[in-house]
């Protein structure tokens, strides 16, 4: 017999103001993880964008306070104050507890703006322990403090202000998310991209959090054109400079820039009013087939393709980094948390401005045009030849019914649950395979330095035994072929010693999955273990240090007496047990997961210390200082 279960009228619930959010927070910022912690961060953030795309701001400040909470301050109009006639509350207190209240609705406020549901603020306040609004305007500071999404008073007038602009602080709440701790570099990421994207603005981003200060200030007037010269400084370019296109139409504004390296990757990011556009859309699709339609028909019109010959956009965008960036009054985004665009009027605008813009440039540009067309061509070939290389290779390793020999599996057959690591040489392997968690670790020894990608094609990289066993044991396949819903483990760990030849390794590794298998990285499967530096001794008791800082600082508690440090020369060195309780123990290690940034930041210094320029060696390393110090380079 069925459960009695009373449902009746009694059970609808209707929640009211903020509830909503605070119930069903994924609904709005897509998580309650790290991810979902830093959209409340772009949300305030976009809201001075917004300000910024109107024409009425030009600074934008970001500081991670002291005590984990985060201030966002512009100089823009700030936020009415007035009273709402209907509502009959200020328009900053409408626009913190309404959801659905703003001025991106048609109102005259904003003619382009990334706010599209008037949810953004109201979500940050009803997702914060306590939040405060300051605004200037008229001559007046205006004030406001709120708590879990409640007013605890009304907008009050505490004092003149000589400027405009809107300053929200806040603390985000600790029993909605699973983390509240600020990660700086994924902060720098969206700020740095922000900036490259509204040339002229300058944006600040500080870090008061004690052991951790830091301040950062991007502002790039050459726009999205810098954006693509910096990622190609340390490559050899087909184009002097990027093609950059800046072009008003009816739909909207659309600003290109493209550039193409002799390398294989293909780097291409697409915004829509500002937002990163993860998966794509309109825009991105029409910059697509414009390119290709454009490429084919140079190579036909100048006779370096046969009349039967057709490039696909595969082999086009061999070496292509591009940045698209539109700006529309209307854009329709898929879920608040906007990935992909779906308006399908800027799909045609943006094939059009780009089919004209680069005919044009390569009419002008012969010399460029041909070694594009002949690169296109070559890809073409490769690709071909990296079909049958696939081929052969399913016949053999890739669908052979065992995994590779040296492979020792986990045995939980979830691979949610489950996680590989890749680690350097059979020793450490030995260790590794004796300390882990047999249920759910995996390990995969790899014999020296992984073949260098860089200048290696897919054919080629099929050849490599170390790349072979990685594929078999993945089980996701690479190239375009890449399905991560196909991967054995979730979490693909890098484990390698902390030395200059550990971190070549790595690094090696990182372009790898760049290169052939980047899904991985993009889904947030690929990762870094941190084994300890150094070991200290002192009565029968273990501690452990992750640099010089904190070995120096475990010296300054501990005293010099009887104390016996040691410096780790490679995970051989380590015994098991050693192994698990800091590197490989979940509960207790530390690991950093391969963020697409990290990923082109590792692939740049591949390219980088293959070249000969000491001089852009050393300035390449200067800027990229905490990546290089990270990696040991």
């Amino acid at each position: 017999m069925p459960q009695q279960n009373n449902y009746g009228e009694e059970q609808i619930q209707v929640l009211e103001g903020l509830e909503p959010v605070r119930k069903r927070p994924g609904m709005y910022i897509g998580s309650t993880d790290v991810k979902g912690l830093h959209h409340l961060a772009i949300e305030i953030v976009d809201n001075s964008i917004d300000e910024a795309l109107a024409g009425y701001c030009n600074n934008i400040n970001v500081i991670v306070n002291a005590d984990g909470s985060l201030t966002v301050s512009d100089d823009g109009r700030g936020i009415p104050c007035g009273i709402h006639k209907k509502e009959g509350v200020s328009a900053v207190e409408l626009c913190l507890t309404k959801l659905h209240a703003g001025g991106k609705f048609g109102g005259g406020g904003y003619k382009i703006s990334g706010g599209l549901h008037g949810v953004g603020l109201s979500c940050v306040n009803a997702l914060s322990e306590w939040l405060v609004v300051e605004v200037d305007q008229d001559g007046k500071h205006h004030y406001q403090k709120y708590k879990r999404g409640v007013p605890q008073g009304r907008l009050e007038v505490v004092g003149e202000a000589s400027t405009t602009g809107t300053k929200v602080t806040f603390m985000p709440d600790d029993q909605i998310f699973e983390t509240c701790e600020w990660e700086y570099d994924r902060l720098k990421t969206r700020l740095r991209e922000v900036a490259y994207l509204n040339k002229g603005i300058t944006i600040n981003l500080r870090d008061e959090r004690e052991g951790r200060e830091r301040n950062e200030t991007f502002c790039y007037q050459g726009g999205l054109a810098e954006f693509v010269e910096n990622y190609n400084k340390a490559k050899t370019t087909i184009f002097p400079q990027p093609l950059y296109i800046d072009r008003s139409v009816k739909e909207g504004q659309i600003e290109i820039a493209i550039q193409f390296n002799d390398s294989y990757a293909e780097v291409v990011h697409a915004y829509a009013n500002n937002i990163n556009t993860e998966e794509g859309g309109a825009h991105l699709e029409g910059f697509k087939s414009a390119l290709t339609k454009v490429i084919n028909e140079y190579g036909h019109k100048m006779n370096l393709l046969k009349e039967s010959e057709k490039l696909s956009g595969e082999d086009c965008r061999e070496g292509l980094v591009a940045i698209i960036s539109v700006k529309l009054e209307n854009p329709q985004f898929e879920g608040q948390t906007k990935t992909k665009l779906g308006n399908s009027e800027m799909r045609t605008a943006v094939a059009r401005v780009v089919a004209e813009e680069l005919a044009t440039f390569l009419e002008e540009n012969p010399k460029e045009a041909k070694e594009l067309v002949m690169k296109s061509v070559v890809a073409q070939r490769a690709r071909d030849a990296a079909r049958k290389a696939r081929e052969l290779t399913r016949k053999g390793v890739l669908e052979s019914a065992s995994l590779p020999g040296k492979l020792a599996d986990c045995s939980d057959r979830d691979p949610k649950n489950c996680e590989i690591y890749l680690v350097e040489g059979d020793s450490a392997g030995g260790t590794a395979k004796s300390g882990r968690d047999r249920r759910f670790q995996a390990i995969l020894p790899l014999r020296g330095k992984i073949l260098n990608v860089e200048k290696a094609r897919l054919s080629r990289a099929l050849e490599n035994e170390e790349i072979k066993s990685m594929i078999t044991a993945f089980g996701c396949g690479m190239g375009t072929e890449c399905d991560v819903s196909k991967l054995r483990y979730d979490r693909i760990i890098c484990m390698t010693d902390a030395d200059v030849d550990g971190s070549h390794i790595r690094i090696l590794l990182i372009t790898f999955f760049f290169r052939f298998m980047r899904p991985l990285i993009e889904q947030g499967h690929v990762y870094i273990a941190q084994p300890p530096l150094y070991r200290i001794t002192k009565n029968k008791q273990e501690f452990y240090a992750f640099s010089d800082e904190e070995r120096d600082a475990k010296l300054a508690e501990l005293g010099t007496k009887g104390v016996e440090v040691s410096r780790y020369k490679g995970l051989g060195e380590m015994n098991a047990d050693q192994l698990w309780e800091t590197t490989m123990n979940p509960a207790t290690r530390v690991m950093l997961r391969v963020t697409m940034e990290d990923a082109m930041e590792a692939d740049q210094i591949v390219s980088l210390l293959m070249g000969d320029d000491p001089e852009l060696r050393r300035e390449f390393i200067v800027e990229n200082a905490k990546l290089v110090d990270e990696l040991d380079v």
